[in-house]
C-alpha cells in the first residue's frame, strides 16, 4: 500500500542518496579538501590529532600512516583505537619500527587491561621479563596506605585537573569555558584556571574563573600558591610556535603573579623558562623556599623530568637542578608535589613500572637523598593517566586527577593505613662485576620450604616482599646462566623494620674453569672430546670418564639445564650424518639420565655435518685431523 511518502522502493533510494550526501558533506565539513597522506601528515605535525586521525583513517595504510594514526589515538588516551592501529603496525612492520612504538603499544595494551600481551611487548622493549599481575600483587602488600576515592563533580565531561590549595579555596584547570576556542590537539576548549570551594561532601562548589589577567586565549593550568597567598605560579602555553628541529612547537612556561589590592598583577614568566623547551606543573614547598616542576630542558634524562629550584628571599631564583635518575626515567615524570616536611616527593610517571599511563609514585628522602619511587597501588592508580596527587595534611584529605572515565576529572580521597607490614627488600647484583641483574626471579620460602611468593625484578633489580613477625624465611634468586643464590633470615616484632639483603649472584663461567662464554654468546662446558667407534653411538669407557665430569657439574648445580649436541664429519651423506649424530646425542643423554640426572634438564640434538668447526670436505679436502675436530660433542648451558 502506498502512502504520502511514495513507494517503498523510492524510500530506499531516498535513504541511499541521503547517506551518500551525508558522507560527502561530512568530508567537506571536516576537511574542506581531498584527503591525502601528505595533508594528514601536516595536521599531525601541527598536533591536530583529532583531524589528523580522521584523515589517516581514510588513506591507504603504510608504516608512516599506522605509526602516526596510532600516536593520534595514544596522545589522546584513546587506547582501544591505539591498540587496534599499533596491532596492525606490529603485524606488518614489526622488524622495521622504532623501539618507542614497543613502549607505546605496551602502554596502550595496559590501558585496556590486556596484561598478558602488554607484558610480552614491554618485555621485548625492556629486554627482560615483566609481570604486571605479580607487580600489582606485590604492591598490595607493600604500599603504606589504601585509598577510598570519590569524584568531586557530577559532570564528568568538563575535563578538570590539577587541584591546589589556596587558603580556604582551591584552584584547578578546566576546559569548562565553552566560549573558548577549541584546541586542535583534542577538540576540547582551551584550559583556564578556576577557583572553587569544597563542601562537606567533598564536592566542588562556587566555581568561578580566574580573571582575564590570568586566563588568556591560550592554556592556563597547574597553579600553586605561596604560604601567604601573595604569589601564584602557574602554567601558560605560548601563543606563538617556534621551530624546534623540523617541527613548530608552542611550549609551556611557568608564570608568577602577585596578588595586590584584590588583583593579580606583575605577571611574568620565570627567568629559567624558554621558548625552546617547556617548564610546567610548578609546586611550592610549604615554606615557599623551593619550587618543584617538570621540564624537558637541556640536561633532562627523558621526555620530561622533575626539577627543583631555590626561591630566594629577594624573589630571585637559583639554578634548576635535575632530581636525578632515581626519580627520572627516559619517559615522562610530571606533576611533582612535596610533603609539608619536605621528606616525601609525590609525582606522576609512565617510565617506572605501573598499571598503565601515568601512575602516582612517592619517594622518601633520607639525609636529603630521595630513594626508589614506590607506586601507590591500584586503589588510586588506574590503567590510564593518574596524576597531580595532593595531600592536605591539616585536614587528612587528599586530591588527585585521572582520565579513567575518558576525560580528566578531579577526585578526593581518604587514605587508610595499610595493615602492619613486615618487609624484606633488596637488590640483585652480579657477584663479580656488581652490575644489577634485571629480570632475575626472586622467590620467598617459609621455614618448611613452601614457596610463598616470587617476583621478576625490574630495571632497578630491586625486590620487596611482605613477611610476618618472628618467623624464619629463605629468599632465593635465580637467573639464566647464573648459580642460584639464597639466604635465610628471621623477622622480629618491629612491623616497620626493613631487612635489606643483597643477593650477589655468580655466573657459571666465573665460577667454573671448564665453563666459558663463546663469541656467539652461548655458554659452553668445555670437556675433552668424546669419541665413538665408526658408525656407532654406544658410550665407550673412555667417553664415560669424560661424561662423569659433566655429571659432577650437573649434580653441583641442580638448576642447570644443558643441550647435548653431537656433530659429525662430512665423509658420508647429509642424511646419514644427521641420523648418526641424533643417535649419539641421544645416547649421551641416556647415559646422564641413567646416572641420576633428570630428563627435564637435558636436551639432545644431532647437527650432522651442518656446523663444522673447520669448513672443509665440500669446498676443500679435509685432513684426518680436521675430520676428527669436526667429530665432536658440545655441551651448551641453556639456563
Amino acid at each position: 500500500m502506498k502512502n504520502h511518502l511514495g513507494s517503498s522502493n523510492n524510500k530506499k533510494k531516498m535513504k541511499k542518496y541521503t547517506y551518500i550526501l551525508f558522507i560527502f558533506c561530512f568530508s567537506l565539513t571536516i576537511f574542506g579538501q581531498k584527503v591525502s597522506e601528505k595533508k594528514a601528515n601536516i595536521l599531525f605535525e601541527k598536533k591536530s590529532y583529532v583531524k589528523a586521525a580522521e584523515m589517516y583513517e581514510q588513506v591507504k595504510e603504510n608504516q608512516n600512516v599506522l605509526q602516526n594514526l596510532g600516536d593520534c589515538y595514544y596522545n589522546n588516551s584513546q587506547m582501544k583505537d591505539a591498540v587496534r592501529v599499533y596491532g596492525k603496525l606490529f603485524l606488518t612492520f614489526k622488524e622495521h619500527i622504532n623501539p618507542e612504538f614497543y613502549f607505546k603499544y605496551a602502554q596502550s595494551l595496559l590501558g585496556i587491561a590486556d596484561y598478558p600481551k602488554a607484558d610480552v611487548i614491554m618485555s621485548e622493549y625492556l629486554k627482560y621479563n615483566v609481570s604486571t599481575t605479580n607487580f600489582i600483587a606485590n604492591l598490595a602488600t607493600s604500599i603504606p596506605f589504601n585509598y577510598v576515592i570519590q569524584p568531586m563533580t557530577k559532570n564528568t565531561t568538563n575535563c578538570d585537573f590539577g587541584l591546589s590549595l589556596n587558603g580556604g579555596k582551591v584552584a584547578f584547570a578546566s576546559s569548562r569555558n565553552t566560549d573558548s576556542k577549541s584546541s586542535t590537539w583534542n577538540d576540547m576548549p582551551y584550559l583556564d584556571l578556576f577557583s572553587a570551594e569544597i563542601n562537606d561532601k567533598g564536592m566542588l562548589t562556587n566555581v568561578a574563573p580566574f580573571p582575564k589577567e590570568i586566563n588568556t586565549k591560550t592554556h592556563e593550568s597547574s597553579a600553586t600558591f605561596s604560604p601567604d597567598g601573595r604569589f601564584m605560579y602557574f602554567n601558560r602555553t605560548n601563543d606563538k610556535k617556534v621551530k624546534i628541529g623540523e617541527v613548530k612547537v608552542a611550549g609551556i612556561k611557568i608564570y608568577k603573579a602577585e596578588f595586590i589590592d584584590g588583583k593579580w598583577e606583575n605577571i611574568k614568566s620565570l627567568p629559567f623558562c624558554s621558548d625552546f623547551y617547556s617548564t610546567e606543573h610548578p609546586a611550592l614547598s610549604k615554606d615557599g623556599k623551593k619550587l618543584y616542576f617538570a621540564s624537558d630542558m637541556p640536561g633532562s634524562v627523558g621526555s620530561f623530568d622533575i626539577f627543583v629550584v631555590d626561591v630566594n628571599e629577594d624573589g630571585t631564583f637559583g639554578t634548576p637542578q635535575n632530581m636525578g635518575n632515581v626519580i627520572n626515567t627516559i619517559h615522562r615524570e610530571q606533576f611533582p608535589v612535596i610533603s609539608d616536611d619536605g621528606s616525601i616527593l609525590y609525582f606522576a610517571s609512565d617510565g617506572h613500572q605501573g598499571l598503565g599511563g601515568l601512575d602516582i609514585f612517592m619517594s622518601k628522602s633520607k639525609e636529603g637523598v630521595f630513594g626508589k619511587p614506590l607506586n601507590l597501588g591500584e586503589n588510586i592508580n588506574s590503567n590510564l593517566d593518574d596524576f597531580a596527587y595532593l595531600f592536605d595534611e591539616k585536614n587528612n584529605k587528599g586530591y588527585f586527577s585521572s582520565n579513567r572515565k575518558g576525560c580528566d576529572n578531579l577526585y578526593s580521597f581518604t587514605r587508610i593505613e595499610n595493615e602492619k607490614r613486615f618487609v624484606i627488600e633488596g637488590e640483585v647484583k652480579d657477584k663479580n662485576t656488581q652490575y644489577l641483574l634485571p629480570g632475575t626471579l626472586v622467590s620467598l620460602y617459609d621455614d618448611k620450604e613452601v614457596l610463598l611468593t616470587q617476583m621478576l625484578v625490574g630495571a632497578d633489580a630491586k625486590y620487596t616482599f611482605t613477611t610476618e613477625p618472628n618467623k624464619k624465611y629463605r629468599i632465593e634468586a635465580a637467573k639464566d646462566f647464573y648459580i642460584p643464590h639464597s639466604e635465610e633470615f628471621t623477622t622480629n616484632e618491629d612491623g616497620k623494620l626493613e631487612y635489606t639483603i643483597e643477593l650477589f649472584m655468580e655466573c657459571y663461567d666465573d665460577a667454573e674453569e671448564i665453563v666459558s662464554k663463546r663469541q656467539d654468546g652461548k655458554v659452553q662446558i668445555v670437556l675433552e672430546n668424546i669419541y665413538f667407534d665408526l658408525n656407532k653411538w654406544e658410550i665407550k669407557p673412555e667417553a664415560a670418564k669424560i661424561l662423569n665430569v659433566l655429571l659432577d657439574l650437573l649434580n653441583k648445580y641442580p638448576e642447570m639445564e644443558i643441550e647435548l649436541g653431537a656433530h659429525t664429519d662430512s665423509q658420508a651423506s647429509d642424511t646419514y650424518n644427521l641420523l648418526l649424530s641424533n643417535k649419539r646425542a641421544a645416547s649421551t643423554l641416556e647415559y646422564l639420565v641413567k646416572n641420576g640426572i633428570s630428563r627435564k634438564r637435558l636436551r639432545s640434538k644431532g647437527y650432522g655435518e651442518s656446523v663444522p668447526l673447520i669448513n672443509c670436505g665440500k669446498s676443500k679436502p679435509c685432513t684426518e685431523q680436521e675430520y676428527s675436530i669436526n667429530r665432536r660433542c658440545e655441551f651448551i648451558i641453556l639456563r
